[in-house]
């Protein structure tokens, strides 16, 4: 491992774009970020006994880009598996969520299958990975169980990272060892030492009421702290689970393989009938306060409406039916569907790539846009929608706004695209020039 961990560049941007939530439930307070539409079910992450919220960075950022709902928490100070299981779900009614599917890795995915178990309705999917069935093994390996509670900080840290594999690594795999022993620097005694006792007090996993299809096993063949016959006996329970084999990753795939983690995730989302939404974007971090009143308020009205659009500056009722006039008497504005998930697209570049009837349909155009810039900007390049290269450039802006970029690089990728298509003429001229000589 390395000497000096600095913490990674997409880390950074997560920690400025994504708040962490906390909330006090009872004596326990939890930790946790949450994003993505509210309309969609969540995919709930549980970490193992090193790992907290942040670990799944990469989830959340990959899959709410791509419209699913993501919330990573830390485990709470529970000192039986009992107690998890009421205050688990405690928290899922203090932040108005009632289905999950639960994502869980090493002690994550012993928590997750024993919440599955006695809370059954619940729990509609499961992805496990690196996990296990029971803790005998566990407490029969760590005879000073019983004090562990009274064990100080620095031995516990310490018992916690002699099970993390040091060096030789791949340089992806040293990188996610360094970053979960940065977060284990975090944790208290105490958040320690309750994880420690979910991990050793004595537990088995039951039988679950939730089909096998309906389970994915996510698992890394090269090695990894949870012992190979602990991870078969998984697979032997659940015969029917989907099987999602990693070649290498480690102890935490989630970091060191993070594309192909997102990957199954996706593809385990859609198997179990999660439906995306990512034309109505991400979800704005300041509203996700974590449940209330207006939260509650807010995901009935998404659920009785139809998605919309979240952009900023909304236009007014009359621009919105200028624009349902305009898409009505213009006779090319039957494909401008293809590029929106709503028929009727209030977009108004859709209007301006079809009109080609001069400085009318310009100024009809630049009524209706909405007052921002990277609009502001489309409407300007109006009079140049004859030019198939500036059709292909508000193409391209159209495309970033669809995966909510920031106003900034829509305005960057719009300059970008101009400096390139002008490169362009000018060589394509110089040409010209040269066969007519």
């Amino acid at each position: 491992m390395k000497g000096v961990f600095s913490a990674p560049g997409d880390y950074i941007h997560f920690k400025s774009q994504v708040p962490l939530h906390k909330i006090s439930i009872g004596s326990r307070q939890w930790r946790y970020y949450e994003f993505g539409p509210k309309v969609v079910p969540p995919l709930i992450c549980l970490p193992g006994t090193p790992g907290t919220a942040d670990v799944y960075y990469k989830q959340i950022m990959s899959l709410s880009n791509k419209g699913y709902r993501v919330i990573s928490v830390d485990i709470p100070r529970v000192w039986n598996h009992h107690e998890w299981i009421q205050a688990f779900e405690k928290f899922l009614d203090a932040i108005d969520v009632h289905h999950v599917h639960l994502y869980g890795t090493s002690l994550g995915g012993f928590l997750a299958q024993l919440f599955a178990q006695h809370r059954p309705r619940r729990v509609r999917s499961l992805i496990l990975s690196n996990t296990f069935l029971d803790t005998q093994s566990f407490s029969a390996s760590m005879p000073w169980a019983p004090v562990v509670s009274w064990t100080p900080s620095f031995l516990l840290k310490r018992y916690v990272l002699i099970g993390i594999r040091d060096g030789p690594h791949e340089p992806f795999i040293a990188d996610s060892v360094d970053f979960v022993v940065s977060q284990v620097e975090t944790l208290s005694r105490e958040d320690l030492a309750s994880r420690l006792t979910l991990t050793f007090g004595p537990a088995s996993i039951g039988p679950l009421l939730l089909s096998d299809s309906f389970i994915t096993i996510m698992d890394t063949n090269d090695y990894c702290a949870i012992p190979r016959e602990l991870k078969d006996q998984v697979s032997e329970k659940y015969p029917g689970a989907r099987r999602a084999s990693l070649k290498s990753g480690g102890d935490f795939p989630f970091l060191s393989r993070p594309d192909e983690v997102n990957l199954h995730l996706q593809l385990h989302l859609r198997r179990v009938g999660v439906e995306a939404k990512p034309d109505i974007g991400l979800q704005n971090p300041r509203d996700s306060s974590g449940g209330g009143s207006s939260d509650k308020n807010k995901e009935k009205e998404d659920s009785d409406n139809p998605p919309k659009d979240h952009s900023k500056g909304s236009p007014s009722r009359d621009a919105k039916n200028k624009e349902k006039e305009g898409a009505n008497n213009d006779p090319s504005n039957e494909n401008s569907g293809e590029s929106s998930s709503n028929p009727t697209s209030e977009d108004p570049i859709h209007f301006a790539a079809s009109d080609n009837d001069g400085s009318d349909g310009s100024k009809k155009v630049n009524e209706e846009i909405h007052k921002n810039t990277a609009s502001l900007l489309r409407g300007q390049l109006k009079p140049m929608l004859l030019d198939i290269r500036v059709v292909m450039e508000i193409q391209l802006i159209l495309a970033t706004q669809a995966v909510e970029l920031t106003r900034s690089y829509s305005v960057l990728y719009l300059l970008l695209s101009l400096y390139l298509g002008n490169l362009y003429n000018t060589r394509c001229h110089r040409l010209n020039c040269r066969q007519n000589v």
